[in-house]
C-alpha cells in the first residue's frame, strides 16, 4: 500500500457550506492526512502555497507536503480517501464521471455564496 502524503485543503470560511464540508472532513481526519487553511486567515500564505486568495475563492486548491497542488474535483478525491469515505472517494476518481463532476463543481464554485445561504444551515446541523 502506497503511503498517501498529507493534504492541506485551502477553504473559504465564509462559505457556510464549505465550512460544514471541512467541519465533517476534520471529524474524519483520524489519520491526521488533512489540514485545513482558511484562505481569509492570517495562517493562509499565497506565497508559500502557490496560490492567490481569488483562485482559492473561483476553485477548491489542496497541497501535498511535496508542494504539488491540486484544485477541484480532485481534492474532493483525494479529501474524502484521507477521511476513510471510501464511496466518496472512488465517486469523485472515476475518470467516466470526471465531466459531469467537472461542470457540477465549477457551477457550484461560482456560486456557492447563494447555494450555500440556502443549505448551508441545513448542513451545519447535520454535522453538529
Amino acid at each position: 500500500m502506497t503511503q498517501l502524503q498529507k493534504l492541506t485543503l485551502f477553504y473559504d470560511a465564509s462559505c457556510p457550506l464549505c465550512e460544514a464540508e471541512i467541519t465533517y472532513l476534520s471529524r474524519r481526519n483520524q489519520l491526521g492526512l488533512l489540514a485545513f487553511i482558511d484562505i481569509h486567515s492570517t495562517h493562509f500564505d499565497p506565497e508559500q502555497s502557490g496560490v492567490s486568495c481569488q483562485q482559492a475563492m473561483d476553485a477548491m486548491y489542496g497541497q501535498y507536503e511535496d508542494g504539488t497542488l491540486i484544485k477541484g474535483v480532485e481534492v474532493f478525491a483525494q479529501s474524502y480517501s484521507r477521511a476513510n469515505l471510501k464511496i466518496l472517494a472512488w465517486i469523485f476518481s472515476r475518470k467516466t464521471l470526471r465531466p459531469l463532476l467537472n461542470l457540477s463543481y465549477y457551477f457550484f464554485a461560482r456560486n456557492r455564496h447563494a447555494i450555500s445561504q440556502r443549505i448551508g444551515p441545513i448542513a451545519k446541523k447535520l454535522v453538529g
